[in-house]
């Protein structure tokens, strides 16, 4: 056996000595730094759960069955229900039952195309007092195994939910603004087919029997016949006449051009007027046409020559839709601090559902080019139009078959709008 000697001895029990050290030191650096970055981990887990707990939009973790593994308590603000409630299948108990399969269709899709998927449904929501209602929800999927580094038994998807019921009645609003524009052009493309027959049939008569006069086909102008189309002339020509009158005072009203001036007059003295004007075509429809004042009618501050265009219309119109033997009935009376005149008739009435659209410029109740009853839907659009410029309104009231009853409404003390506010001019109401 080898000796060593004392030196050597000496030496390796320095040596030892000075790796003991070595190591202690090394275990006091390693040690800090280990704890360092134990710390740093947890602090970026809790930076991570802290923005889950306060994101506004759900985040939800999904296994390889679309089943909820973890959900952030944003549950509480989109579902009604805590976040617990959506574990398992509980999200998808929610889905509305027709938006279910594309729910889990984009589920699967985004595991199997290792790829984000998006999508849009509804969620069945609870409010106050345990009511419910559906609202748009969209889901951004991404599968977790796409993010290298990161070991996991099973696939997994990670899916952000945002409330979008705001977005979707933006866009039905948009849908809905679009589909009354097109309406409005088919409205239009209407009253250009209907003014078209209206003016083609009166300059026809004009054109006809003017020429018939100036050739005398039947002897001289003395003859019966031509007092007859000389009454024909007339006639068409004063059709004519107002239907340009309609126009013109529509489009003065859309383009707020249209001056009224006030002045207080006695209104049975004007409603004994129209209808005096009126009566001769009423009666050559067998229709009576009376007329009922209420004692206290006051003087009323408005446009004249409005009013009696509006009450014109309005007799004229029941007179076209009511059958021979039928009544017209105008009458005025005072309430809630305006003045109302009412047309009411037994004519063939209106449909409920065309009863809201009845006041819109260049509508009528019934849009067809085979019309038994002439005219270019203008009537009741200015009739609304000029009450709007009054502060006041047109209501109509009807049944199918049993009659209507248009009511001007007209403020006693002359309130009105301006133009500007009396557009657009039709609001017809159905009383």
């Amino acid at each position: 056996m080898r000796v060593l000697s004392h030196g050597r001895v000496r030496g390796l029990a320095a040596y030892f000595t000075s790796l003991v050290r070595d190591s202690a030191a090394l275990t006091a650096v390693v040690r800090p730094s280990h704890r360092r970055s134990e710390n740093a981990a947890r602090a970026g887990e809790e930076r991570y759960r802290l923005l889950a707990e306060n994101a506004t939009d759900l985040i939800t973790c999904h296994d390889e069955r679309g089943r909820v593994v973890f959900a952030s308590p944003a549950a509480q603000l989109l579902f009604g229900e805590p976040a617990q409630t959506i574990a398992g299948d509980g999200l998808l108990e929610r889905v509305h039952v027709a938006d279910r399969p594309a729910y889990l269709t984009a589920l699967s899709r985004s595991l199997a195309d290792n790829a984000p998927v998006s999508i849009e449904f509804r969620i069945r929501r609870f409010g106050p007092a345990n009511t419910t209602c559906h609202v748009w929800v969209e889901m951004r999927c991404n599968p977790v195994r796409a993010c290298e580094g990161l070991a996991l038994e099973r696939p997994e998807i990670i899916a952000v939910t945002r409330d979008i019921s705001a977005r979707k009645a933006h866009e039905a609003e948009l849908l809905r603004a679009r589909d009354e524009a097109l309406s409005a052009s088919r409205a239009k493309t209407q009253f250009l087919a209907n003014m078209s027959h209206e003016l083609r049939t009166s300059l026809n008569a004009v054109i006809g029997f003017s020429e018939i006069l100036n050739r005398e086909l039947f002897g001289t102008l003395g003859q019966t016949r031509y007092r007859d189309y000389a009454r024909l002339i007339h006639e068409s020509g004063q059709h004519l006449l107002n239907v340009v009158n309609d126009v013109l005072d529509m489009s003065k009203i859309e383009a707020g051009t249209f001056k009224i001036v006030k002045e207080p007059f006695d209104v049975e003295a004007l409603i004994t007027l129209c209808c005096d004007i009126m009566r001769h075509a009423a009666e050559q429809r067998s229709l009576s046409l009376s007329m009922e004042v209420a004692p206290d009618i006051p003087q009323l501050p408005a446009d004249k020559r409005a009013c009696k265009q509006m009450l014109l219309n309005v007799i004229a119109n029941a007179i076209k839709f009511t059958d021979p033997g039928g009544w017209v009935r105008v009458s005025a009376r005072v309430a809630g601090g305006n003045v109302e005149l009412s047309v009411a008739d037994n004519g063939i009435g209106i449909a409920k559902q065309d009863l809201p659209r009845l006041g819109v410029p260049f509508v009528q109740a019934k849009n067809s080019y085979d019309r038994s009853h002439d005219g270019t839907g203008l009537g009741l659009s200015v009739v609304s139009g000029l009450a709007r410029l009054h502060g006041g309104r047109l209501a109509l009231a009807s049944e199918l078959g049993e009659g209507t009853t248009a009511t001007i409404v007209l403020p006693c003390e002359g309130r009105g709008e301006s133009l500007e506010e009396a557009l657009p001019c039709p609001n017809v109401s159905a009383a």
